[in-house]
């Protein structure tokens, strides 16, 4: 899947490896045995499937954005297929829950996450001057079209603390007390859908 081996999948699932193959092997053999059409769902299918969607991306972007083994730190080829597939997703899907913010949000401190050793630099001590400016914008545009149609999840919530860090000129110029109720509010959100 979009060039993940096995063994990252199954750590960004935080399963072993084994499970994972069994789990794959399940899923092949219902597809073989049970009529399952490749086609695209419709479009009264795609909010149930929706979700499992956004978590894949979700998933291949965290693995480009902190790889979780191999010789790099990160994984640019990763973070840009999952940007790619996260902006085809809202041109067929305009939601006002995007996830395409929060990972635009990340990525634009790419420049400024890694010394020339490729050791990672902590957000307190990232050049700011090399934060790409263009994604931060179009992530808070993002951000603060979805908060304003107050029908958002944890995706928008995640982009909005991104987003707080992001304008901050500097880690003291950070609105800390804004961060700590976007957390408070994550945290109540997926409390909620956890028992729901």
């Amino acid at each position: 899947m979009c060039g993940l081996t096995t063994e990252e999948i199954a750590k960004a699932f935080l399963i072993t490896p084994r499970t994972l193959g069994q789990r794959i092997v399940r899923a092949k053999a219902k597809i073989r045995e049970t009529p399952i059409p490749h086609e695209v769902p419709t479009p009264q299918d795609l909010p149930e499937r929706l979700g499992a969607v956004l978590q894949v991306i979700y998933l291949v972007f965290n693995e480009g954005y902190s790889a979780a083994a191999g010789a790099e730190v990160t994984r640019a080829e990763l973070t840009r297929e999952a940007i790619r597939l996260g902006r085809l997703l809202s041109e067929l899907r305009p939601e006002p829950e995007v996830l395409l913010a929060p990972m635009l949000l990340q990525e634009s401190r790419r420049s400024a996450r890694t010394s020339r050793t490729e050791e990672l630099i902590l957000l307190e001590n990232q050049d700011r001057s090399l934060w790409n400016r263009e994604q931060i914008a179009e992530g808070v545009a993002l951000v603060e079209k979805a908060l304003k149609s107050r029908r958002f999840g944890s995706y928008t919530l995640q982009a909005a603390i991104a987003a707080v860090h992001a304008e901050a000129e500097s880690v003291a110029a950070t609105d800390w007390r804004q961060i700590v109720a976007l957390y408070d509010r994550l945290v109540r959100f997926s409390i909620r859908r956890l028992y729901s």
